[in-house]
C-alpha cells in the first residue's frame, strides 16, 4: 500500500515537472513569436514603395519601357519572317522556300499577340502610335504620356528592325551582291512599299481601312459592355485580328496599320546603308501613308465605336453638354431646398 502511495506520488511530481516545462516551451514560443512580430512590425515601418533607388527610376521608366518591348517583339517576329520567307526563296540562300504568304500573316499576327502578352499589363499594350493618339484624344488617356509612348515605340521598332538586320545580314548580302550594295529590293523585308499599280489615293485609303477596321475591333475588346474576352485572352483575339487583316487588306500596302511599325525599321533601314531612297519613294510615301493614314484611320475608327456603340463616361463622345449639366445642377439645387426629413418648421 506504501509502494502504490509512493508511485502515485512520484507520478505526480513528474507530471507537475512536466506541466512547468510544457508551460515554460510555450512561453518560450510565445516569446519567440513576439519578437519576430516585432521584428515584421519594424521592417514594416521602414519598407516603402521605393526600397532602392533603381525602383524610382523603373516607376518612371516602366510604362514607356512596356510599350518599347511590345513593339520591338513585334517587328522581331514580323520582319524576322519576312526576311525568313523572301530570302528563302532565293536558292543561294536556302534549299527550298520555308514559308509562303501565309506565314507572313500568321508571323505579324504572332508578333502581336506577343507584344501586347509582354505590355498589355503595364502600359496598356498600345504598341501603336495610332492608338496611343486615338485614346489620348477620345478617351481619359493622358496626353502628357503620349510623347514617351510614342518615342519609345519608334525606338522599339528600330531596335527590333536592327536585330533582325543583324541576324539575316549575310542572306540580304547574297541578294543584293555584296554588303555595299542596298536597294529597295531588301527595303521592303522592314518597311512598307505599295505595289506599282496602286495610286496614292487607293494607298491612303488601304492603310485608313485597314486601322478604322483595328481600333473598332480593339475598342469591343475592352468594353465590358460589349462582351470582351475573359482575361488572359486579349493577345488571342489580336492575334486572330491581325491575322484577318493580313490575308484580306495585306497584299497591296504591306498593312502597315502602325506608323512605328514602318517608320522605326524604316529609320533603321537608312542608317545601316540604304540611304535616303527609304524616304524619297513615291515622294515622301513613308509620311504619308504607313504614318498619317493609320492615325487618321484610328481616330475615325475610334469616332464611330464612341458614337455607335460605347457609353463609357471616359469617351468625350459620352460628355454631358451643357444642357445636362444645367439640368443636374438645377436637381441639386431643388435636393438643397427640401426640408430635412422629421423637421417640422417652427
Amino acid at each position: 500500500m506504501s509502494q502504490r502511495k509512493q508511485h502515485a506520488t512520484l507520478t505526480s511530481s513528474e507530471a507537475d515537472k512536466f506541466s512547468k516545462e510544457v508551460a515554460s516551451h510555450h512561453e518560450d514560443i510565445a516569446s519567440s513569436t513576439h519578437h519576430t512580430e516585432s521584428l515584421d512590425e519594424g521592417l514594416a515601418m521602414h519598407y516603402t514603395k521605393y526600397p532602392n533607388r533603381w525602383s524610382r527610376i523603373r516607376e518612371i521608366i516602366r510604362e514607356p519601357a512596356a510599350e518599347f518591348f511590345g513593339v520591338m517583339i513585334l517587328i522581331i517576329f514580323g520582319a524576322g519572317v519576312d526576311c525568313q520567307v523572301v530570302l528563302s526563296a532565293n536558292t543561294s540562300v536556302a534549299s527550298s522556300p520555308k514559308g509562303d504568304y501565309l506565314s507572313l500573316a500568321f508571323g505579324w499576327a504572332a508578333g502581336t499577340a506577343l507584344g501586347v502578352w509582354v505590355s498589355s499589363g503595364i502600359s496598356g499594350g498600345h504598341i501603336n502610335p495610332a492608338v496611343t493618339i486615338a485614346l489620348a484624344t477620345f478617351r481619359d488617356f493622358p496626353w502628357r504620356k503620349v510623347p514617351a509612348y510614342v518615342f519609345a515605340q519608334l525606338m522599339g521598332g528600330l531596335c527590333g528592325a536592327g536585330i533582325i538586320y543583324a541576324n539575316y545580314i549575310h542572306a540580304i548580302d547574297i541578294i543584293e551582291g555584296g554588303r555595299h550594295i542596298r536597294t529597295l529590293k531588301t527595303a521592303g523585308l522592314f518597311s512598307t512599299y505599295a505595289l506599282d499599280y496602286m495610286t496614292s489615293v487607293s494607298c491612303f485609303f488601304d492603310e485608313f481601312v485597314g486601322t478604322a477596321v483595328l481600333l473598332i475591333v480593339v475598342l469591343a475588346i475592352g468594353d465590358a459592355r460589349n462582351g470582351p474576352p475573359p482575361p488572359g485572352l486579349v493577345p488571342l483575339v489580336l492575334f486572330i485580328l491581325i491575322l484577318g487583316i493580313g490575308i484580306a487588306l495585306g497584299m497591296q500596302t504591306g498593312y502597315a496599320i502602325n506608323p512605328a511599325r514602318d517608320l522605326g525599321p524604316r529609320l533603321l533601314t537608312a542608317m545601316v546603308g540604304y540611304g535616303g531612297q527609304v524616304f524619297s519613294f513615291r515622294h515622301q510615301y513613308w509620311l504619308w501613308c504607313p504614318v498619317i493614314a493609320p492615325i487618321v484611320g484610328a481616330l475615325v475608327g475610334t469616332f464611330i465605336y464612341d458614337a455607335l456603340f460605347f457609353t463609357g463616361s471616359e469617351s468625350i463622345v459620352n460628355r454631358p453638354d451643357a444642357r445636362a449639366r444645367a439640368h443636374h445642377e438645377r436637381a441639386k439645387a431643388e435636393e438643397r431646398g427640401r426640408p430635412i426629413a422629421g423637421v417640422e418648421n417652427v
